[in-house]
């Protein structure tokens, strides 16, 4: 493993975030602050007690989940795509670099940013609603999976994306609404039976639920199904960039 290469990967994806705070860091604090005044205070006022639970509490984990997917997708798309842009991917690709240290590089700098994100989003909800966390250990484990989980996602769109418009759209039609959808902002119990089995199709269910249970230990999917689909996704995108690297798939052409 050659940790030098992996580091000066890491250190300069990094730097190009801390270069831009206001876009990267204090941009995405705000809006997710938006949706805890709209959502929280004015909505969540009329609505009544999900489960036990406020219904601005209630969507916390849901917003943070939002930030994290949206964030690790983005970050994972840009830091590839714009060396293939650019032509630099060439000489990552002849230097002494695997493709297992380029991955751990970029999608560890992408997970990081979003992680980082996802912690002041959390320390911005106690100021809006009365938090409680029952399993901060689990808590953090599913943080950190789909901070890497969406990173390889990002990661796979940036490498697959030809231009700036492919590079957005996928992010915008796709995994957007598949966040919305995914349980954000609602319980599954609401829905019709009929939408409540169309929604166990969408693998955002899982990561959100898992993440709502380590808060308030309420789950609307089985906590272990929840591990194992969120697990084979990992497990998918990590076999998708594995052949993407092995065949040269729009690196090398």
């Amino acid at each position: 493993m050659n940790i030098e290469a992996v580091k000066a990967i890491y250190k300069f994806e990094m730097a190009r975030t801390f270069r831009t705070p206001l876009q990267s860091i204090i941009s995405p604090v705000i809006s997710t602050s938006l949706y805890f005044i709209v959502f929280g205070a004015a909505i969540g006022a009329r609505v009544t007690e999900i489960e036990g639970v406020s219904y601005g509490a209630f969507i916390v984990p849901g917003l943070i989940m939002l930030m994290i997917l949206t964030q690790s997708v983005s970050n994972g798309s840009f830091g590839i795509f714009f060396p293939k842009f650019l032509g630099t991917i060439y000489e990552l690709l002849s230097a002494p670099v695997s493709s297992l240290e380029t991955v751990i590089g970029y999608v560890g700098a992408a997970a990081s940013k979003s992680l980082i994100l996802g912690v002041l989003v959390l320390a911005t909800a106690g100021f809006f609603v009365p938090l409680r966390i029952d399993h901060p250990v689990w808590m953090l484990v599913f943080l950190v999976l789909t901070a890497v989980t969406f990173s390889l996602v990002g990661f796979i769109i940036g490498i697959w994306a030809k231009g700036m418009e492919q590079l957005q759209t996928v992010p915008l039609l796709i995994i957007t609404p598949l966040t919305f959808l995914g349980g954000t902002f609602y319980s599954l119990g609401v829905l019709p039976p009929f939408w409540q089995a169309v929604s166990l199709f969408n693998p955002v269910v899982y990561l959100i639920s898992l993440f709502r249970w380590s808060f308030y230990s309420i789950s609307d999917v089985n906590i272990g199904v929840s591990l194992a689909m969120a697990a084979a996704f990992l497990a998918v995108c990590l076999g998708i960039v594995a052949w993407m690297f092995r065949t040269g798939y729009r690196l090398k052409a």
